[in-house]
């Protein structure tokens, strides 16, 4: 059934067929379509961050940026579901055409650009949210806050979001607002960890609720600028890491349709470089911080490749719009059945 729709959805321009068929979901999901084309999602519990897990699969940030999908999409099988990401204030995001589809390559390139109602709103949505998995909000800076001045807008979003999320993700990663990565650099890094981190501590007390606290971090990394990163993260109070978001980098889409367009890149091509950064993550943070795998994921067997490099958990995005619920499914019940071995 999901091929058939997506068949349609696939002749509207991407950022369309997005909001199409989200706003679809969400009136079918009232009637009880949404479970019709999910069938019964894979109960196999896992406990990470202080959380327990309905499964394994969650949905990456950025296809729900301001929490209004939240309770249609919960009915797809996801263990999980991050919103966002969001900053302090509403903004418009890049100018459009800023999503492409490279059908070809199970892919997608997008600048949006942290397009989002703000903070404001979804703390309302989330509170409005009837969906019983852990849900996160990941949180940015305004396009115009200065890199240097960014703690400030993490910090304010941070302190909205807590009391009403199950965990909080750090996105300073995302290609497409300039500088944003510049905070992965080791001493940028440090001072933003360490800031937010004790702003969490004192809110945790504040409310009487631990909330788990992720980085979420880039793909386009050499292994010699990737590990003091690492180290730093691992030295930190944050909890778990996301790897990874996406990738600048073309030569496995190289003379494609869109290919030359700027933005990041997901889908399947993205996938080796996030298991690499993923690998490596895990042999720094060692066996106990939580980390979620998320890039490329296009079939079970790639669920199951990033449990192997040290996935806890993982997320799907472009994966997901390609290949619908089936792709939930399989990977939750793929990753039950290889459990925490992989």
């Amino acid at each position: 059934m999901y091929g058939w729709l997506r068949r349609g959805l696939f002749t509207l321009p991407p950022e369309t067929a997005h909001d199409v068929a989200l706003n679809a979901l969400r009136l079918g999901g009232r009637f009880g379509a949404a479970r019709l084309i999910a069938g019964c999602p894979v109960a196999a519990p896992v406990d990470h961050l202080g959380l327990t897990f309905p499964n394994a699969v969650g949905l990456a940030a950025g296809l729900d940026k301001n929490g209004d999908f939240i309770d249609a999409l919960g009915q797809l099988g996801f263990g999980f579901i991050e919103v966002g990401t969001v900053t302090p204030k509403p903004q418009p995001g890049n100018p459009k055409p800023r999503m492409f589809r490279l059908t070809g390559h199970e892919a997608l390139i997008n600048r949006l650009g942290f397009n989002n109602k703000g903070v404001d709103h979804l703390v309302e949505r989330l509170k409005a949210r009837r969906f019983a998995g852990p849900v996160g909000a990941n949180i940015g800076k305004q396009k115009e806050t200065p890199v240097e001045r960014a703690a400030e807008d993490y910090r304010y979003c941070l302190e909205r979001v807590h009391p009403h999320c199950d965990y909080i993700t750090v996105n300073i990663s995302s290609p497409n607002t300039a500088n944003l990565r510049a905070l992965q650099d080791t001493g940028p890094l440090r001072e933003l960890l360490a800031e937010l981190t004790a702003a969490r501590d004192a809110l945790d007390a504040e409310h009487g609720v631990r909330r788990p606290m992720l980085v979420k971090i880039a793909p386009d990394w050499s292994d010699e600028a990737l590990h003091p990163s690492l180290e730093v993260i691992a030295d930190s109070s944050i909890d778990g890491l996301i790897a990874t978001n996406t990738t600048l980098a073309r030569d496995a889409v190289a003379g494609s349709p869109h290919a030359a367009e700027a933005g990041g890149l997901s889908g399947a091509p993205l996938l080796d470089a996030a298991n690499h950064v993923l690998a490596r993550a895990r042999d720094v943070l060692g066996p106990d911080r939580t980390i979620i795998g998320l890039g490329g994921i296009t079939r079970a067997e790639d669920a199951v490749a990033k449990r192997a490099a040290g996935a806890d958990l993982v997320q799907l995005y472009t994966g997901f719009i390609y290949h619908g619920p089936a792709l939930v499914r399989a990977c939750a019940q793929a990753l039950a059945e290889t459990g925490d071995d992989g």
